[in-house]
């Protein structure tokens, strides 16, 4: 069903949300990916400007509250090279499989970030996308695909299946199809989309696609970062590491934002709240995994901080009933293997596609939404088959 609100109230580096903790702006990171020079730009913004915390979001971007300045911060944010265009900074929503090109996977679907990253700034039929539409690269694995994207690929060994609201449309893409056909279903859902913000909102999702069926059921839905030591073996990768390590309830301290940029690498910011620090060598690696998880990041697979996330919450939300982060900290289980969710009204903000979803009712926890994919929740599942 289609949203009834008209103007589009999601927020961006330059129309922020003004929240009950003051202004906020959210970054847009295509891949999730930035430099450590740029990580270490967004820690002094938000040290400077706002409540010296990053929040990772569940595409991937990143946001800074309690802004005081939103001029400086904006302006702060453009100098880092992250704000390329101010007519579509809000509908740069690109999520990548993190790893790509690293570890695993069938394709490296990078090059196809920048590409479409690209082509979205230069339609000007996309700047009512709306900032909540975004799309989808899967290199394979599973991970992405299965978080739903409006409009995305999969790549298979041979050819990329081209998927609407995370399900497979039976169209096969060539590596240089991508970008274009992204591009045209996308500028089509602009051009189309009456009230709907996301193609999930349409009545009848073919008709971006008149005569294609789309398949019965979405790719299976991740919940799980990819944390730890990660040995690279990708060609032009091998005998490198990625760490992976997962923030928990997806704040990221300014101060530990720094310690992530003074290694100088590469990072990447995934749908799960976590952040991979890249290419490095085996004698870094081990420095900075000694460095950075007494800071407070997971670094252990088995952590009960993997299966519990929360929105906002009260102070920083308004609509809240409860202080939910403080909550799902205490109420970490470690023989849980099913993911919770908890939230502070029935909006129910950056809920995953599987697990449970916990509403804050004011005198305790009701549950919203059951774990009605229970044995899908892992780090991959079994994609449909090309």
């Amino acid at each position: 069903m289609a949203r009834t609100r008209d103007s589009d109230a999601c927020p961006g580096a330059l129309q922020v949300h003004r929240a009950a903790d003051g202004a906020l702006a959210r970054i847009r990171l295509p891949g999730g990916a930035l430099t450590a020079a740029q990580l270490a730009a967004l820690a002094r913004v938000s040290s400077e400007h706002g409540s010296a915390t990053l929040e990772l979001t569940a595409r991937g971007n990143l946001q800074v509250r309690g802004i005081t300045d939103v001029a400086a911060a904006a302006q702060a944010i453009a100098r880092a090279g992250l704000l390329p265009s101010e007519t579509h900074e809000r509908v740069r929503n690109i999520v990548a499989s993190p790893l790509s090109g690293r570890a695993g996977g069938n394709a490296d679907v990078r090059p196809w970030v920048a590409e479409l990253d690209a082509a979205i700034c230069a339609e000007p039929g996309l700047t009512g996308l709306g900032g909540r539409f975004w799309f989808g690269l899967d290199d394979g694995r599973g991970d992405v695909s299965g978080l739903c994207a409006d409009v995305g690929v999969h790549a298979f060994p041979e050819g990329c299946a081209l998927l609407l609201a995370g399900r497979d449309t039976g169209v096969r893409l060539s590596a240089d199809e991508v970008v274009e056909t992204l591009v045209v279903i996308a500028t089509r859902f602009a051009a189309t989309r009456g009230t709907a913000w996301r193609i999930k909102e349409l009545d009848d999702i073919a008709s971006l696609l008149p005569g294609v069926e789309l398949g019965a059921a979405p790719f299976p839905a991740v919940t799980r970062a990819p944390v730890g030591w990660i040995n690279q073996d990708r060609p032009g990768s091998e005998g490198r590491v990625a760490l992976g390590a997962a923030v928990p309830l997806g704040v990221l301290p300014a101060r530990v934002a720094e310690y992530l940029a003074a290694i100088e690498a590469p990072v990447v910011i995934t749908p799960w709240r976590s952040v991979l620090v890249c290419d490095l060598d085996e004698a870094v690696a081990d420095v900075a995994l000694r460095v950075l998880a007494p800071l407070g990041l997971v670094f252990d697979e088995n952590s009960p901080w993997l299966n519990v996330s929360a929105c906002t919450g009260s102070p920083g939300c308004a609509h809240a009933a409860a202080d939910v982060r403080a909550d799902a900290a205490r109420a970490l289980d470690a023989d849980s293997g099913v993911h919770r969710h908890f939230v502070g009204c029935d909006r129910a903000c950056g809920s995953p596609l599987a697990g449970e979803v916990l509403l804050a009712t004011g005198d305790g926890y009701r549950q919203l939404r059951g774990d009605r994919q229970r044995g899908q929740a892992g780090r991959s599942g079994s994609p449909p088959k090309p």
